[in-house]
């Protein structure tokens, strides 16, 4: 007599059942997984960008390139050489550099540029 019949119907019953030890360590890897996912949130939130601002004798200006846009980022002597072109020339970037190296201290007087 032929009849249809599901294999192996008999041994899945649609539902997940864990041992209490093993409920525990899962509720263990969720939690640590929204912990570390908390951290790196606070952490984005209040860490400093250095590239962000120029300050303290330190310019960062993001200028249009071929891929998009391009950072800039000098301190010490390179920023002073950076700014001392920037205020000599009329360039888009040197025009937009100024006002960073305004922000960062290197005024046209500090930087000895001419013109």
């Amino acid at each position: 007599m032929y009849s249809k019949t599901r294999l192996g119907s008999d041994q899945i019953d649609g539902s997940l059942s864990l041992s209490p030890r093993g409920k525990r360590i899962v509720y263990l890897i969720v939690a640590a997984v929204v912990a570390a996912g908390a951290a790196i949130g606070v952490w984005s939130a209040v860490s400093g960008d250095s590239y962000g601002t120029s300050a303290n004798g330190c310019v960062s200006l993001v200028v249009p390139s071929s891929t998009g846009a391009g950072s800039l980022h000098y301190c010490g002597a390179q920023a002073r050489a950076f700014c001392r072109n920037s205020f000599a020339k009329s360039d888009p970037v040197s025009l937009a550099a100024r006002q960073q190296c305004d922000l960062a201290g290197l005024t046209k007087a500090r930087v000895g540029a001419a013109g």
